[in-house]
């Protein structure tokens, strides 16, 4: 499942988030990638003890836990802290893109030994589409490749086992926050069900709240959570 999360930060929370992200220190990408990613990534990232980004992570996870539509779509048990990149079109150093990958089935939180599954992507965009040429975030589902290039402030989560790249950036600089969630759910189609049934639940609930119907609806969505749950 690929879902648009809109307006996760409000345009004043964009605001301050680039004008830190733009005057913060920022290192090759290529020290935190695999072998196998390394030979395909060409960014810059923030380094993962970086003071700006673990403030801005810190935002990104309080508006999340307030967020239905991402709580409902990912369920989450565990959250691996923000981390972000910077694409750049152009100069010295070329044009910045990311080739096909799968992410890392696991990583470690930073300081402990908590490893996260990484089962539902995230990216957070800082930077709006007129802003930069290129840096097309592609996915590949069940619809085949998809084209993800949103507003500053909005948010995409698809599944991590996707298949899926940042196109070069040719002009301009593309900055966003990417992450991962361990969610209760480890299976995609099992999450998209349950999302499914939440979100007709809810519409039902808002079109008749007293349907005799809804009570039963929604046993049987925390029956299913029970039964496939992780926790």
């Amino acid at each position: 499942m690929l879902l648009r999360i809109p307006a996760l930060l409000t345009p004043d929370e964009v605001r301050r988030c680039r004008q830190a992200l733009e005057s913060a220190a920022w290192q090759d990408g290529r020290t935190t990638a695999g072998h196998v990613a390394a030979q395909v990534k060409s960014n810059l990232q923030l380094p993962l003890d970086s003071a700006t980004g673990q403030q801005i992570g810190d935002l990104i996870l309080d508006r999340l836990g307030r967020n239905p539509l991402f709580m409902s779509a990912a369920l989450p048990l565990k959250v691996l802290p923000p981390r972000f990149n910077r694409y750049e079109g152009g100069g010295k150093s070329g044009n910045h893109g990311y080739g096909n990958h799968i992410d890392n089935a696991f990583f470690t939180i930073p300081g402990t030994a908590i490893k996260v599954r990484t089962d539902v992507s995230t990216t957070v965009f800082f930077s709006d589409p007129y802003e930069y040429e290129g840096g097309e975030l592609m996915v590949q589902d069940t619809y085949g490749e998809q084209s993800v290039k949103l507003a500053a402030g909005d948010a995409i989560i698809y599944p991590g086992t996707s298949l899926h790249r940042v196109n070069p950036v040719t002009r301009g600089t593309r900055y966003a926050s990417f992450f991962w969630t361990h969610s209760l759910i480890k299976s995609a189609e099992q999450r998209r069900l349950l999302f499914d049934l939440d979100q007709s639940i809810q519409q039902l609930t808002q079109e008749q709240p007293g349907h005799a119907r809804i009570a039963s609806l929604s046993g049987t969505y925390h029956n299913l959570l029970r039964m496939w749950s992780e926790a």
